[in-house]
């Protein structure tokens, strides 16, 4: 086939390409394309059509190898935001952004079969992947913009992020946060500079009362996600993922708002079109799932992905999604916190529970990433030290490496020392004892014992309660109950 050239928007001449080269079959017509991306800049309406450097020509390139359904041309037209986009807030941002490492997860993916890397922006400035969407919009406005200042409403990552950035460019800030918002957050926000006002009970509440002051002020309101230059800027981690893995077969991305998949999605695909996207989604908040499947929305609630804990996805990113997102899963509460722990215990990384979700999806669906080299979007790590602790606490107790022991011994001098003594010589160690005589259930000469214990796995319990029974202990391990 010779290379075929035409002026202007290829879309508008498309049915002149479609005839070229054209094949039937059951699944119905196909085009043939090119894959030989490397000869060609960029694309800017889809992914089959390319312009070449220093040309205003687009040609459907005289090799061909790949089949690609007609019906797919609409992918990559009328989108709210392009490759191109994504590109030009890469090179707008790269400077004052940090390009976070894309690592291989070697526990994890031992531990799980596949071929798993995390894009670690938990590393980032303020820790979060938010900032880049907000620096790439802050470059945008006007010296008259930048005077009057912005505003911008969040309880966690955006705030932190529009502040950081505002404080950096000489912008005055003001971010709107629900009441009952962590006073760590609150301070976190203020020492970058930012004015924190306090209003509603939630991010719905609040973002109101958010736009009426920005109005009021003449201030530039920064939404978190439902705006093409907050998206794009996210989209940049896109690009930084396949030049550091240009091998991953799947890109793992949580989703709330939309803006960050929807980024990385156009990114991706713009750079690698067979590439497959998958989001991740909090069952509690799957707003984006239920929509794909045409279902009644999320019934909401107290999550730990409080990051991407919202009702509506942004109109516009449900369009980059719908087109370029393979396929959306979520998962519980009680597994996105076992995952936040994996990524502690096995990685030495401490994230969100938005990242968690992430995790959990690939867990609970390994069967569908086997023989495949899976990037994980590690999308931030601003989460409540109390939270963590407690969090790591019931993941020890999970693993079976603190668990109770409750005692029914005879009330006289010796039992407790032996007990303390089998426990010692077994290698685990003790962490509580509680020896309770008056509030119990047994009989008036017995008495009730629980001692908490830290120990290597379950195997070791297993064995440490044998050796109890053995030497008389009527005993129980909670990981029996």
């Amino acid at each position: 086939m010779e290379v075929q050239k035409v002026r202007g928007d290829p879309l508008k001449s498309a049915r002149r390409f479609i005839f070229l080269k054209m094949v039937n079959c059951d699944q119905g017509e196909f085009l043939i394309v090119t894959e030989h991306f490397k000869h060609t800049r960029y694309c800017v309406s889809s992914p089959y059509f390319f312009r070449a450097d220093r040309k205003k020509d687009w040609f459907l390139p005289r090799k061909t190898s790949i089949v690609m359904r007609l019906k797919d041309l609409k992918v990559f037209s009328a989108m709210p935001v392009t490759y191109e986009d994504i590109q030009k807030a890469y090179a707008a941002i790269k400077d004052s952004t940090m390009r976070t490492p894309c690592v291989k997860a070697a526990r994890l993916s031992l531990h799980l079969g596949i071929d798993l890397y995390l894009k670690l922006e938990n590393l980032q400035h303020t820790n979060a992947f938010k900032a880049r969407g907000a620096l790439n919009k802050l470059l945008t406005l006007t010296e008259d913009q930048r005077k009057a200042g912005v505003i911008a409403c969040s309880a966690g990552n955006h705030a932190q992020g529009v502040a950081y950035h505002a404080q950096r460019l000489g912008i005055p800030a003001t971010i709107v946060m629900p009441v009952g918002t962590p006073f760590n957050k609150i301070q976190r926000t203020e020492d970058f500079g930012a004015k924190v006002v306090l209003h509603g009970k939630n991010f719905d509440e609040s973002v109101q009362f958010t736009l009426d002051m920005a109005k009021e002020n003449g201030f530039t309101f920064i939404h978190p996600f439902d705006d093409p230059l907050i998206v794009a800027g996210q989209g940049t981690l896109g690009i930084e993922m396949l030049e550091q893995q240009p091998d991953l077969d799947v890109v793992v991305v949580p989703i709330g708002g939309g803006g960050l998949i929807a980024g990385v999605a156009t990114a991706v695909k713009g750079m690698k079109p067979e590439i497959e996207v998958v989001g991740a989604q909090a069952e509690m908040f799957d707003a984006v799932k239920a929509s794909l499947e045409k279902r009644p929305g999320p019934v909401g609630g107290a999550t730990l992905a409080e990051g991407i804990a919202v009702k509506a996805p942004s109109a516009e990113n449900m369009k980059i999604i719908d087109k370029l997102v393979d396929r959306v899963d979520s998962a519980t509460e009680a597994e996105i916190e076992d995952a936040v722990f994996d990524l502690l215990s096995s990685e030495k990384l401490v994230v969100e529970g938005a990242p968690g979700a992430g995790l959990a999806v690939i867990k609970k669906n390994k069967k569908l990433y086997k023989g495949k080299k899976v990037g994980l979007v590690v999308c931030g790590g601003n989460i409540d030290s109390r939270l963590l602790s407690t969090l790591i606490l019931r993941g020890l107790v999970r693993d079976g490496r603190i668990t109770r022991l409750t005692f029914e011994i005879d009330d006289t001098p010796g039992q407790l020392s032996d007990i303390s003594r089998i426990i010692g010589e077994s290698g685990a160690n003790v962490i509580e004892v509680i020896h309770q005589r008056m509030m119990q259930s047994v009989s008036l000469k017995k008495a009730e014992l629980e001692v908490v214990i830290e120990a290597r796995d379950r195997h070791h319990v297993r064995d440490l309660v044998k050796a109890l029974r053995d030497a008389g202990f009527k005993v129980k391990a909670d990981s029996e109950v």
